[in-house]
């Protein structure tokens, strides 16, 4: 708000004080003016980029042999970036949040099609070339209660609650190596990691309950931790005109136990731009926690995309 005021303020002097000027000399004025509060901008360090995104899927069927059910769906995406750099210090810091509803005609519930909550901090001193030594923080949970759908004796589809806000909920930190070459391709390493899952002690605590059955906590507690090594991958590129890719990897080994055990977290998300405001999206993540499933945890959305910077 500031910036559009400042040149809103500089745009109006120039109209009055120069109104005798030639439209090309008005033009570099502009420019100037922008030029200006760019620079300024710059100085201070921080540099700001968000987009709200809109997803809408939707299937309807009448008469149709081969069968099918009617249903919608809808996603509101958050990508916000809010960086430092200056001198030798860098700071970069990323909220990500995303939450989706599907309803089909004949379902008794609404059930999620995404729901992420996530922030990654990192700040950096550089130490040689495009090395920097670095802390990081990633902290990850989810917007509301989560369900494991079923049906009972009557064929009546019925849910049981099985997680919710901060249950579970991450916070990764440590110390460590950072190494960056331009806002498209960032690297961090850091071999003292120290890792907490947080969750409600009501899933814990219940008769039976054997340790490490939720998420890793043991019973009766509230939260675990790990030591370990962590290590993550940012790489955005362009595929081709307006179509962009952006990829994150993760990855964890704990020292404490079972460090063969690595765990994933991949994100892919590819934005096909068709103009300002409108784009096709398709996110795909895949999950590896063994204190969380057994196996690879993956979800995938592809939709029509309504756009918003700011």
């Amino acid at each position: 708000m500031k910036k559009i005021t400042l040149l809103l303020f500089i745009l109006v002097n120039i109209t009055f004080v120069q109104a005798q000027n030639t439209e090309k000399e008005l033009i570099q004025n502009t420019e100037n003016a922008v030029k200006i509060i760019n620079d300024t901008v710059i100085d201070k360090g921080w540099k700001t980029k968000g987009i709200v995104t809109l997803l809408f899927n939707q299937s309807s069927f009448n008469n149709w042999i081969a069968g099918g059910e009617d249903s919608f769906s809808g996603t509101l995406g958050i990508n916000y970036d809010f960086n430092y750099k200056k001198d030798d210090i860098t700071w970069d810091n990323k909220i990500l949040a995303s939450y989706g509803l599907l309803q089909t005609k004949t379902a008794d519930f609404a059930k999620k099609t995404d729901d992420r909550l996530e922030f990654n901090s990192i700040v950096g001193k550089r130490a040689f070339g495009e090395w920097y030594y670095s802390y990081f923080l990633n902290f990850r949970t989810q917007f509301t209660k989560g369900y494991i759908y079923g049906q009972d004796v009557n064929g009546k589809e019925i849910r049981t609650e099985s997680t919710k806000f901060l249950s579970p909920g991450y916070l990764t930190t440590g110390p460590g190596i950072y190494w960056t070459k331009d806002a498209n391709l960032k690297i961090n390493f850091a071999p003292l990691t120290s890792k907490f899952t947080f969750v409600d002690n009501a899933y814990t605590s219940g008769i039976g309950y054997i340790d490490g059955d939720y998420f890793g906590v043991d019973a009766n507690n509230s939260m675990r931790y790990e030591l370990g090594f962590y290590a993550s991958i940012y790489y955005k590129l362009a595929i081709m005109t307006n179509v962009t890719a952006e990829n994150t990897l993760n990855a964890y080994s704990n020292y404490l136990e079972d460090p063969q055990n690595v765990d994933i977290d991949y994100s892919l998300n590819i934005i096909m731009k068709v103009n300002r405001f409108l784009s096709a999206n398709f996110s795909f993540q895949a999950i590896y926690d063994d204190n969380a499933y057994e196996g690879f945890q993956t979800r995938q959305v592809f939709g029509l995309g309504v756009n918003f910077g700011f």
